[in-house]
């Protein structure tokens, strides 16, 4: 990152937004926080604190079955964020915006509805080794009850797709293609509209977890050509338990419910259920309602900073964050691909990750370790877990600097 780039608009931009997000002027320990766990959760901005807030002291309400005033604007509101999210992936239509309590629900609700429909034995579901546990373990489970086959792809040594042998494991028995956007162990970030065309060359679906991705460039869905697509709200600056599985309306409609309960059915009698239409019949019982809104305020204030900034912005702090990081002695960095998105994954050879990660707290850097809920990610590097600082566009090269001067306090503590 030169001279140039850290004191243009963009870092001015950076501070200016910064100061929308209260609980970055708190202190840990004493001590300023640097918070660089992003990739685990993102932190809100007043703007989303102050609409869930509104939303409960005014517009509390159950949706969509009231006929009185604070219903009918309670359902206003949460029809109003799911169109903001329509537009903001660049769905075809609010039918085919679900929500969900997050990414693990949307991959789950796809696995168990559409999986257990077309898996048997003879078919095969492709995912990579690069997965998070939300996107192996229901793939697993599904085909254990099905009889189908998992298929996994290899990552070379920089922690990338090895796209020859991806194109190798899609066959005619292939069913379901379910990939990363961006790795959380890694930021690697997969080429998915490729992946998308030659999943459906042979007949099959395309499923993206986009979990890491949303906060972190622009996404839009019918350009990547999947037919699912699965993200959550507290990794995109809005809160926690609620999240929005995309699907393509052919493939919705065929698809069962998942869960069954009020609001997604049409007329029920001891015979016979009648579901309701898109998206509430994979809607189940009372919603979110005030985590969507707040979801809805969060697209509002990320389209306001612009995704194509955000992602510009973090490519210079990425890039900046690996030069200061490749002057620590002993630090290997885990994951080094052209296309990656803002994580710096690292490892010492003689210091536990737990053991620096405490220590930087103690320091008021806030990092994660661990294997990230991508065990076989870490099984394929050989270490038994990371160092992971996860970026945002609330970053500044001055975390950065903070981050490589904590690793400097590690090295002194535990080598002397």
């Amino acid at each position: 990152m030169t001279t140039r780039t850290t004191t243009s608009s963009y870092l001015t931009k950076a501070h200016q937004l910064r100061e929308d997000f209260p609980i970055l002027g708190r202190q840990v320990h004493g001590k300023p926080l640097v918070y660089l766990d992003n990739a685990a959760t993102t932190q809100k901005p007043a703007s989303v604190i102050g609409a869930i807030g509104r939303y409960y002291e005014s517009a509390n309400a159950n949706v969509h079955r009231g006929v009185h005033a604070l219903s009918q604007e309670a359902t206003e509101l949460y029809e109003g964020a799911r169109a903001k999210l329509r537009d903001f992936i660049g769905a075809a239509s609010e039918q085919e915006i679900i929500f969900v309590r997050g990414a693990t629900e949307a991959l789950n609700l796809i696995a168990f509805a559409y999986g257990r429909s077309v898996l048997k034995p003879g078919r095969e579901v492709l995912i990579t080794a690069m997965e998070h546990h939300s996107n192996i373990v229901p793939w697993q489970m599904v085909c254990q009850q099905t009889g189908a086959t998992l298929r996994v792809a290899p990552i070379d040594d920089r922690g990338q797709l090895i796209w020859p042998e991806f194109q190798k494991l899609i066959t005619d028995k292939t069913a379901i293609v379910a990939a990363t956007h961006v790795s959380n162990a890694l930021g690697t970030i997969n080429p998915v509209a490729e992946m998308a065309a030659l999943a459906h060359r042979h007949g099959a679906v395309m499923i993206v977890d986009g979990a890491q991705a949303v906060s972190h460039m622009p996404v839009n869905v019918a350009e990547i050509g999947c037919d699912f697509y699965a993200f959550s709200g507290h990794k995109m600056f809005g809160p926690m338990g609620v999240g929005v599985l995309y699907g393509r309306k052919a493939l919705l409609e065929t698809m069962p419910p998942w869960q069954g309960g009020g609001d997604m059915i049409r007329s029920v009698t001891f015979e016979k259920t009648t579901y309701n239409d898109l998206p509430y019949k994979f809607e189940a019982g009372t919603p979110d309602v005030a985590g969507a809104v707040g979801l809805g305020a969060a697209v509002d204030y990320l389209r306001a900073a612009d995704m194509t900034w955000i992602e510009q912005y973090e490519h210079e702090l990425l890039a900046y964050g690996e030069s200061l990081l490749s002057k620590v002695p002993g630090l290997k960095l885990i994951g080094q691909t052209e296309r990656r998105a803002a994580v710096l994954s690292f490892v010492f050879d003689d210091i536990h990750p737990h053991d620096a990660g405490t220590v930087l707290d103690t320091l008021g850097v806030a990092v994660r370790t661990g294997h990230h809920c991508a065990q076989p990610v870490m099984d394929r590097f050989d270490v038994p877990a990371t160092i992971r600082a996860s970026l945002a566009f609330y970053n500044t090269p001055s975390d950065l600097d903070a981050l490589a001067s904590g690793l400097g306090q590690v090295i002194k503590m535990f080598r002397g």
